[in-house]
């Protein structure tokens, strides 16, 4: 009965000796494993602190925006649906305007509205169709007329606005409007025939610059009958930059000459071109006719009377600039040889003491290119507190000009007088004005668009009297397709297995007696052929990485088009796989590689969806957020008339207790700073309370107040908890990348071995 025990014991030296032997291994196994978690750990909290200090950076910014005025869009702005943006960020990086987009809770935003000028590249560069260009509130403008569908003037029938007299200032926009007014004047020809009067255009074009010209262009490809009037010379506006400016920002399409491919031109370049595309094309364009008038006629024509001729259309294009008859200030000595309205040159005045007045990106530019020319010293005079119109290169140039000695910015002045050797310059009404040397004085305060003239042609301004146009939706994500085709690849194959059921359904070794074996199995035949699909797709499916990065050679399609792609491949992919692997994943490299491909496509599933919910929340919070500051602003204005202040002080702690709440370095930090915020709010609370009770503030409107600081503070905290779960969540991404990286490394290795080692009896 003791035998079994002491053989036990004959072992026991055995067993202990081998688990000494092991025991250095496991110990150096459980070090990396330690070590190798810190490193995690780590990474993922330095990760964090910089995305912090990003999300601090960006609010700060969006509320530099806010202050200085340049959030609100002035004519075309984008929407951002959140429900659908995965915060890839390639808008932000799309955008040729610095500072329109941003991040904000790893979701995009609109931070300077003010400086999107319509490029519409975040909505092309958007992969699952979140974004969409739209116009904001017209109802109160005066500048920008009513248009109907393809840029017809409401109530006048057959007059036509393209380019810049319409609101928009790109190039491109200017071909695209040209080429869709000729394309509807050929459609309405075509179904009513020509003219019976011989001496009857189709189409008179007014003004010869991209509008206009991409207009005659796409007339003569339509076979119209169209003549050009034109003031001065082809080109337009441009013609008015100054020498060596650089325009256009995008490749465009011209009728008849094709794509114009690169993204900048000089002034001097692209007037060369428009006029040899002119020369060449043959266009009938008459040079020196200024517009004088556009009558309706009775039967239905226009007259277009110039100064030197009158020209009988059916249909008209005006294809006007808006800067008109150049601003004047009013002022004595503006009419001195001295006061220049334009600069083409800034080369030409070296060694010379001026003025430049205006805020815009013609002034800025005038400026700073002529503090650059040896010896000049330049003043730049802006009526506004800030230059809230410019681009934010403009912006950054005019800065670190101003760093300088050649350049002085004096904002919130105005001209008082212009004299021979100087000028006056005054700081507001009543306030002293000050005398300061002068050889030049440029005003770059913009140009009185026609809009006389095109009221009397019975074009509207007042947007009133319509309803606006419904806002652009954002497109669909496009995934409704690789849905759909997954599933029913999906199907197919369930249809397949249970056709087969018998070989599927047996046991691996069992599998080899089957005669479909030959035709199933993953090296030979249908297995195999679905193997090969499978990586084929998974190889596509990574090519989508390679489309998004920035300067990657591969533009072909867009981004929205490659997104669906992407998810219709990864689909597609596993279920190749799992027909490849005969439904029975072993453990082996190819068994792995299919799992890790389960796991990839379910974080990449679950992922999509989940990661855009909580930065949703997160940024509706912020959103919350800037209303409750709003009313706090206007209720402190209101108080501080009768209050000394009061009002601003409860706000300015309101806003240390939001920072105080939301801007901590790591995880235990935020932790901590709620406890204390809660403390911090109910003791700044007590203290705002027994200020107001002292300056006899009304208790319902101190209560009112405290009530909006309660829920800012309470807003603020729960942006910063949605901001630390979104940061949980944004490692669901990475897992997704890292899983992709370990699939890919197992199916080379998969397909390696099998070439090498396959059974090819």
């Amino acid at each position: 009965m003791r035998e079994p025990a002491r053989r036990n014991e004959c072992f026991a030296p055995e067993i202990t000796l081998v688990l000494r032997e092991r025991a250095p291994d496991a110990v150096l196994w459980i070090l990396f494993l330690i070590s190798l978690s810190l490193t995690a750990v780590l990474g993922v909290s330095a990760w964090r602190r910089h995305e912090a200090r990003a999300l601090a950076a960006g609010i700060a910014e969006r509320e530099h925006a806010q202050a200085r005025g340049t959030a609100r869009a002035r004519l075309q702005h984008p929407v951002i649906d959140l429900s659908h943006c995965i915060g890839c960020a390639t808008c932000v990086a799309a955008c040729p305007e610095d500072g329109v987009l941003g991040m904000l809770h790893g979701q995009a935003a609109v931070f300077h509205g003010a400086r999107c000028v319509g490029h519409g590249r975040c909505a092309e560069a958007c992969p699952v169709g979140a974004i969409a260009l739209t116009l904001g509130d017209l109802s109160e403008r005066r500048d920008i007329p009513v248009l109907g569908p393809h840029n017809e003037a409401a109530g006048v029938p057959g007059l036509f606005l393209a380019g810049e007299i319409t609101g928009y200032a790109l190039i491109r926009t200017a071909i695209e409007h040209g080429r869709v007014v000729a394309g509807e004047v050929a459609r309405r020809v075509a179904s009513q025939g020509r003219d019976e009067l011989a001496d009857a255009f189709d189409l008179c074009i007014v003004g010869a610059g991209p509008a206009g010209l991409a207009c005659a262009l796409e007339a003569k490809r339509r076979g119209l009958r169209f003549v050009v009037l034109e003031q001065e010379k082809t080109g337009g506006t441009v013609t008015k930059y100054p020498r060596r400016k650089l325009v256009m920002t995008s490749p465009v399409e011209l009728p008849l000459v094709g794509r114009l491919d690169r993204s900048e031109y000089t002034k001097e370049e692209l007037l060369e071109l428009w006029e040899r595309f002119a020369r060449e094309q043959e266009l009938p364009i008459r040079v020196g006719e200024e517009l004088r008038e556009v009558k309706s006629r009775a039967d239905g024509r226009f007259e277009v009377v110039t100064g030197g001729t009158r020209v009988v259309a059916r249909n008209v294009c005006l294809a006007l600039g808006r800067r008109g008859t150049p601003v004047r200030l009013g002022v004595p000595g503006e009419e001195m040889s001295k006061v220049s309205y334009g600069l083409l040159d800034a080369q030409s005045y070296t060694g010379r003491r001026i003025l430049v007045v205006g805020g815009g990106d013609s002034a800025v530019e005038a400026a700073i290119g002529l503090a650059e020319q040896p010896g000049n010293q330049v003043i730049l005079s802006y009526r506004q507190p800030t230059f809230s119109r410019i681009r934010a290169r403009n912006e950054a140039r005019l800065a670190q000009a101003a760093a300088g000695t050649s350049l002085s910015v004096r904002t919130s002045t105005k001209v008082r007088r212009i004299e021979e050797g100087f000028i006056e310059l005054t700081a507001g009404e009543g306030a002293e004005s000050v005398t300061l040397p002068n050889d030049e004085v440029f005003i770059l305060a913009g140009g009185k668009p026609p809009f006389d003239l095109l009221q009397a042609a019975g074009v509207s301004f007042d947007h009133s009297a319509r309803a606006d146009a419904p806002a652009a939706a954002p497109r669909s994500a496009g995934l409704l397709p690789a849905l759909i085709a997954g599933l029913l690849v999906t199907l197919a194959a369930l249809a397949w297995v249970a056709w087969h059921r018998g070989y599927y359904g047996a046991p691996g070794p069992q599998r080899a007696l089957d005669p479909l074996h030959d035709l199933l199995r993953s090296s030979r035949g249908i297995g195999l052929a679905a193997g090969i699909a499978a990586a084929a797709l998974l190889a596509l499916n990574l090519t989508y990485l390679l489309r998004r990065a920035p300067g990657s050679p591969l533009q072909a399609g867009s981004l929205r088009h490659w997104m669906t792609a992407h998810v219709a491949s990864g689909i597609l992919a596993l279920v190749a796989a799992v027909l490849h692997g005969g439904f029975d994943p072993r453990n082996t490299v190819g068994g792995h590689a299919l799992w890790g491909m389960t796991v990839l496509v379910a974080t990449g599933a679950l992922g999509r969806y989940f990661y855009s919910f909580v930065p949703r929340a997160a940024n509706g919070r912020e959103l919350e957020l800037d209303e409750l500051r709003g009313d706090l602003g206007r209720i402190s204005a209101e108080w501080d008339r009768g209050h000394a202040g009061f009002g601003e002080r409860v706000r300015g702690e309101v806003e240390r207790l939001i920072e105080d709440a939301r801007w901590r370095s790591s995880l235990w930090a935020r932790a901590g700073g709620l406890l204390r915020s809660q403390r911090s709010l109910r003791r700044s609370l007590k203290e705002l309370r027994e200020e107001g009770r002292r300056e006899d503030v009304a208790p319902a409107d101190l209560d009112a107040m405290l009530e909006l600081a309660r829920r800012a503070h309470r807003a603020a905290l729960m942006s910063a908890r949605f901001e630390d779960l979104r940061g949980l969540l944004a490692t669901w991404r990475w897992l997704h990348r890292w899983i992709a990286l370990l699939v890919v490394l197992l199916i080379a290795v998969h397909v390696y071995s099998a070439l090498r080692y396959a059974d090819i009896a």
